[in-house]
């Protein structure tokens, strides 16, 4: 595709150009349908092929079984935040938060209202800069929440926090489908898909069905998960292109064969980047020092001083590289490389960077 930039958005984000040309050529006419996705009813016996097409792809990439239940929802991983504890905090109402950033401390807002909250663990005290390795669980949490991915701060759990028998939660927002997770681990397992898996509109929540039993009668309809579990994510009228695109990105990645194959990939490039700025002699300095808490999705870094970073991401966009600011909260500059950004783009910016270096 002509005139395209290299995407670094943190979302939404770079998708795969053969998903893009797909929708592109089925855009007017869906399959000899005689319109677009865009405009077809849910209800259609069309649309339904596409909705458990998307279900029954994403099933083969986690092997997911039939003790969990896959949900294709609105309201972001935001409304997730208040969810995910008015469905399953019962009986106790306590849940454990592991904080790793901003996105965990807002799941953990949420939760307070519903009940009470242990912080777990938490590296806030160093600017987030780390992952907690040591834990203090309450004994009694019905669950353990944590956010595997922080877009911000550029840290990622490499593997699950041990918890036991208590059903672990996760935020998987900006890291799904990167590499192949076990869904047993989990009791539920929720993420947007704008980072990673489609365009923004679609939540991914996939819920174990025996968690169900917890909601109190009390939930209000469209925030209860057996609504959305009975009705096939249909209860009402559901993000309905958002899904149709991320069923496709689903067949490019089995096409690719598999998240094993993109996890080594996603390593690949992640390395071009971190071993660069690694051997800059502190020109480029990653801000997450421990490497093993490195993120391979979003790499923060930043320059000597932020005269430099505000040039380095002028200069940049000038030449095709776009989207590199940090988040507005800690500046600096951040190159998120999900699964769709390609590989020759992480080589190209490494050789402006060079370039940049030796001019600065």
């Amino acid at each position: 595709m002509e005139n395209r930039v290299y995407n670094f958005s943190a979302g939404p984000a770079v998708l795969p150009e053969e998903v893009l040309k797909d929708a592109q050529t089925d855009l007017m006419n869906y399959k000899g349908a005689g319109m677009s996705v865009l405009e077809m009813s849910h209800r259609s016996k069309t649309y339904d092929k596409i909705i458990v097409e998307a279900e029954a792809d994403l099933r083969k990439l986690l092997n997911i079984s039939d003790d969990y239940a896959v949900l294709f929802l609105q309201g972001g991983a935001t409304l997730q935040f208040s969810m995910v504890p008015m469905n399953i905090m019962a009986p106790a109402n306590k849940a454990d938060y592991i904080i790793t950033g901003s996105w965990a401390k807002k799941a953990a807002k949420e939760a307070k209202r519903v009940g009470t909250v242990n912080i777990a663990a938490t590296s806030e005290e160093q600017n987030f800069n780390f992952i907690p390795k040591e834990y203090k669980f309450d004994p009694e949490a019905s669950y353990v929440h944590f956010t595997s991915n922080n877009t911000i701060f550029g840290t990622q759990f490499r593997t699950e926090p041990e918890v036991g028998n208590v059903p672990l939660v996760c935020d998987t927002s900006s890291d799904m489908l990167h590499k192949f997770i076990d869904v047993n681990k989990y009791g539920l397992i929720y993420a947007g898909a704008q980072k990673n898996m489609g365009p923004a509109g679609c939540t991914l929540v996939i819920v174990k069905k025996s968690l169900l039993e917890r909601i109190p009668d009390t939930t209000h309809t469209y925030l209860n998960y057996k609504t959305h579990v009975e009705k096939d994510s249909m209860y009402n009228t559901p993000p309905a292109f958002s899904v149709y695109v991320m069923g496709l990105v689903y067949k490019w990645l089995l096409n690719l064969g598999g998240l094993d194959v993109m996890e080594k990939m996603n390593e690949e490039k992640a390395a071009i980047l971190y071993d660069y700025m690694d051997d800059s002699d502190g020109f480029y300095n990653a801000t997450v020092a421990n490497k093993e808490d490195r993120s391979l999705m979003n790499v923060t870094f930043r320059l000597p001083n932020e005269e430099l970073d505000k040039a380095f991401i002028a200069q940049a966009a000038a030449k095709g590289f776009s989207g590199l600011k940090g988040h507005r909260s800690v500046g600096g500059c951040r190159a998120s490389i999900y699964n769709a950004f390609p590989k020759q783009g992480v080589a190209a910016l490494v050789e402006f960077m060079k370039e940049f270096k030796s001019k600065n």
